[in-house]
């Protein structure tokens, strides 16, 4: 049976693999179905509750390569309906819709696309593909019994299963914080994107395409995100912070993007 699966999805992609192609060109015009794969579509990793955001990042595609910006869970956030608070809430709030605007007008570009990724699905994504192999710097170790997390990874080179990916991807609790998370995320993905070219990786896409669908929710269309997967397999990966700075407002710090007493 798998032989068989990985047949249908080899086959399934050679089949494809013309309209991939027209429809990772933005010049092309088609039907609904074959839209072309979206220049930007923002990221969002739910947390337990499935309400708050631990990770929230834009990806941009261009002719040099996919570049991927990631937001702060604690970058500021003021609006009319919902007054000031992190973007991490911004999801509990106004749901994506909320997010792809607000995500808009921090990177000054429109927004109108999305991938939302529960962390439990995040393990069942790692565990279709056998873990990710992955360099530790250092032992990683906490627990939050409110949000049955529990982190205990020791340092080195190893493959990490679906919940210790997880750890590795919301881990913290140290002098880095939020930066040194979203650095262990940037790697995080490139090793994904280097597991997904090599024979295992391929010989698991049935598992994963199973596991994904049933764990992203998105606006993307199968022919999109067929074309994305393509592209960030085939392209250069960069990735940079939102730009701004450290601050407090009322007590409380945020990472500031522009001023916080701008004008609504």
């Amino acid at each position: 049976m798998l032989i068989a699966l990985c047949g249908g999805v080899g086959f399934g992609a050679f089949a494809l693999e013309p309209l991939i192609n027209l429809a990772a060109d933005p010049e092309t015009s088609l039907p609904a179905l074959l839209t072309p794969v979206p220049r930007e579509v923002v990221l969002l990793g739910t947390d337990a509750s499935g309400q708050r955001t631990d990770v929230m990042a834009s990806l941009h595609l261009s002719e040099s390569g996919v570049h991927l910006t990631q937001i702060p869970r604690d970058t500021f956030v003021r609006s009319a309906q919902h007054g000031e608070h992190k973007a991490n809430a911004i999801y509990l709030f106004g749901g994506i819709e909320a997010v792809q605007t607000e995500v808009s007008a921090m990177l000054g570009r429109p927004v109108g696309h999305h991938l939302v990724v529960k962390l439990d699905g995040l393990q069942r994504i790692a565990e279709a593909l056998g873990g990710l192999e992955l360099d530790v710097a250092k032992p990683l170790h906490y627990r939050d019994r409110s949000q049955g997390l529990s982190i205990d990874i020791p340092a080195g080179r190893q493959r990490l299963n679906g919940e210790q990916l997880e750890g590795f991807l919301r881990f913290r609790h140290d002098g880095e914080g939020d930066l040194g998370r979203m650095r262990r995320q940037r790697q995080a993905l490139q090793a994904l994107k280097s597991k997904l070219t090599t024979p295992e990786g391929i010989a698991r896409l049935p598992q994963l395409l199973h596991a994904a669908s049933t764990s992203i929710e998105t606006n993307l269309n199968i022919i999109q995100l067929a074309g994305l997967a393509q592209l960030l397999a085939s392209q250069p990966l960069s990735g940079s912070r939102l730009p701004g700075h450290l601050g407090y407002r009322d007590g409380i710090s945020y990472w500031f993007v522009g001023r916080p007493d701008r004008p609504l």
